[in-house]
């Protein structure tokens, strides 16, 4: 195809997800549905050099112009990392008179269990109490106005924060949820005072009961928004200087797609725009296979995420943590470990027990086995000491592995633990495997699932290592591992669907409200969500409604979110809505009271089309995988050397058997087979392990 012939037919969608070690692109043929993957060094100084250094690669891989791809859909942690690494923004904050302090009091958690108040040391404010002013004004909690803005005292402070050189402005006023319009005035005189600084206000980022969590969550998205707003401009313009008219939307945390514009202005709702990637990947990939309950785990470099998916919807949660941090915003509920290939093991002095992170070698220098200056032993040194992670893999492509310098690596803890070199490897590994099976139990044992109910699906470059462990330590069977699991992330981003949501605190007793005053509040917010959506060409016809609904018990604090449709709202009401709340009390806490439910929050959530993506299907293969094997290698489980297979997963068939112990290599990972186990290749490519001795279909 010609450059010109390529620039007009944009047939092609690119998923890229930007991790800590990796940046991993995938490309989809909308046409055919064949996808084609790469993975390049992430790079930590500006995330968008490695995006363009993927993009490129990719490309020429596959030959096609840049020009044919129309959209990218982009996974990122610049928004994480900010307030990670405290480089946001200097942020001015608005309050109502009197509430001035409303950061400060914040609530009353303190981590670190019995006695953290001792050693914890509290952050400083993202916006500190020298740059908060007090607005005269007050609104009612149900929208009156009670006290009118003063304006002409409020204009010196904001001068006044102007010339303090905030770079931010956060306008949160009590009871503005209800309300907006004098938030909505001070940001309009904000804007005359000091026209290039952008202004939040917490009626639009987050119009929720709660003034502490909103005041918060609002100062948060200033925080990271003039960093965003730099990075995903620039990105891109330089997508549309190499690509022509591309679209660019950004992953946000509820695994939904944000436009350029929605991501500019809302990045709060970007804080797990990384880990929720992976979850809708598996989530796609896995259901191709045909499992819809599912156990996701996403194995990187520095940590390693889970999640709980029932019945193909993953599940939420309204509340976003990143470091102390929390704000809130819809997220998928990812729970996050430091277990990652590049954590580091170590042999404290005082204790002698073997540790194994969170501090992490990261992308640079890496694994010791990397061979680009690492010598800290790392769980990727580990792998390759095991044999789980064979010298002869490439990683990405064209990255070797140094087994010596691992195995060296690895003699530094081994010694002072006084084992051999392979028994601490394998120490160091089950360790690492413990602390992420805690994490599946968050999720699921500690939520109320038996995580023997669902599949395990196991992504990220180094979640195929550990898979066929977490599977005997779960009882989650079959552990699936996807066509292309190393850069599964990026799946998710291209097979994501854009997503917009409006919600609004409404707290009302079951009895004290009826069916037809919620329904109409529900079709408004419905309507107001859309709106954002059609500006993006999504006809209301091509969209589709989630309804989420906040409920508790009178009397408690905090509520339980409960989704449900228009369509069955309107079939069973505040009764069928209260149903469901008492047998999700039970589940979660294993008892219902006998009290009235009561309305806390109504949000509509509205989606666009599913993009055009078929899972491919391999041709069909004898069940005997011997034209895949590459060589004979030996690896260590259990205490003990094992003979093993090293077979070629691309050369792998529809319906193939490998029995383990076998090593299973590809481009983006690699898969381990322990002794006992069987791994079949279904129709999609995916890779289903299970008990050697499990009768089929159970």
């Amino acid at each position: 195809m010609s450059s010109e012939a390529a620039s007009e037919a944009k047939v092609y969608r690119l998923g890229v997800d930007v991790g800590g070690t990796f940046t991993d692109l995938l490309l989809i043929d909308e046409g055919s549905g064949n996808s084609y993957s790469a993975k390049v060094p992430s790079t930590p100084g500006d995330s968008s050099v490695g995006v363009l250094n993927g993009i490129r690669k990719i490309c020429q891989s596959v030959g096609i112009d840049p020009r044919a791809i129309g959209q990218v859909m982009h996974g990122t942690t610049v928004a994480t990392n900010t307030v990670l690494t405290s480089s946001g923004a200097k942020v001015g904050l608005v309050t109502t008179r009197g509430y001035r302090q409303t950061l400060q009091i914040a609530r009353s958690y303190v981590p670190g269990g019995l006695g953290g108040w001792v050693i914890w040391n509290k952050r400083d404010l993202l916006a500190p109490l020298e740059l908060t002013v007090e607005a005269k004004e007050r609104m009612g909690a149900k929208g009156e106005v009670v006290a009118a803005l003063d304006e002409a005292d409020l204009l010196p402070k904001l001068e006044y924060l102007k010339a303090q050189g905030v770079e931010a402005l956060t306008v949160s006023l009590f009871n503005a949820y209800a309300n907006g319009a004098h938030e909505r005035r001070i940001r309009a005189l904000a804007e005359r005072v000091m026209p290039e600084v952008p202004v939040s206000i917490s009626s639009e980022v987050i119009p929720e009961m709660y003034e502490y969590e909103r005041t918060e969550t609002t100062v948060v998205n200033s925080y990271v928004r003039p960093v965003v707003q730099r990075y995903v401009e620039s990105l891109h313009e330089e997508l549309r200087t190499g690509m022509g008219d591309v679209g660019l939307h950004v992953l946000r945390s509820d695994g939904g797609l944000a436009s350029v514009a929605s991501a500019k202005a809302a990045p709060v709702t970007l804080l797990m725009s990384g880990p929720a990637g992976g979850v809708a990947g598996a989530r796609w990939v896995a259901e191709q296979a045909g499992y819809r309950n599912l156990l996701t785990f996403d194995m990187g470099g520095t940590s390693t995420d889970v999640a709980l998916i029932q019945d193909g919807v993953a599940q939420t949660r309204r509340e976003t943590r990143v470091a102390d941090v929390t704000v809130r915003a819809s997220s998928i509920d990812v729970r996050t470990v430091g277990a990652g290939g590049g954590s580091i093991a170590y042999v404290p002095e005082l204790t002698k027990a073997l540790r194994v992170g969170p501090q992490s070698a990261g992308a640079e220098p890496g694994p010791a086995a990397y061979d680009k200056g690492g010598e800290k032993p790392t769980v990727t040194d580990a792998n390759v000491v095991l044999g789980y992670l064979p010298a002869s893999a490439k990683l990405g492509g064209d990255m070797t592995i140094d087994r010596d310098k691992a195995e060296a690596a690895v003699a530094t803890i081994a010694e002072p633990l006084g084992l051999g070199v392979k028994a601490a490897a394998e120490g160091i590994v089950n360790i690492v495997n413990e602390n992420m099976f805690g994490a599946l139990r968050l999720v699921s044992v500690e939520q109320g699932h038996d995580p023997r109910d669902f599949a395990l699906v196991a992504f990220g470059g180094a979640g195929p290592l550990h898979a066929n462990a977490l599977g005997r330590l779960t009882g989650a069977w079959p552990v699936v591992i996807p066509p292309a699991p190393g850069v599964l992330c990026a799946y998710g981003d291209a097979t994501t669907r854009p997503r917009n949501e409006a919600s609004q605190t409404l707290v009302r007793r079951f009895d004290a409200i009826d069916d037809a005053s919620v329904l109409e509040r529900l079709e408004e917010l419905t309507a107001e969500a859309a709106k954002a959506l059609e500006g993006e060409g999504i006809a209301r016809a091509q969209q589709s409604v989630t309804l989420q609904i906040d409920v508790r018990y009178h009397g408690q604090g905090m509520g339980i979110p409960i989704d449900t449709t228009l369509e069955e709202f309107r079939k069973t009401g505040l009764a069928g809505l209260a149903e469901i709340f008492d047998r999700m009390h039970t589940q979660l806490f294993t008892f219902a009271l006998d009290a009235t439910q009561e309305l806390v929050t109504l949000r509509s959530i509205v989606q666009g089309p599913a993009p055009l993506v078929s899972a491919a299907e391999l041709e069909s293969g004898n069940g005997d995988p011997e034209s895949a094997a590459i060589e004979e290698t030996t690896i260590f489980v259990d205490g003990a050397d094992h003979d093993a297979t090293i077979y070629d997963r691309a050369r792998l068939r529809k319906g193939d058997e490998v029995r383990g112990p076998a090593v299973i290599a590809q481009m983006d990972t690699t898969t381990v087979i322990l002794p006992g186990y069987v791994g079949q290749v279904d129709a999609t490519g995916c890779l289903l392990i299970a008990p050697a001795d499990r009768s089929k279909g159970e």
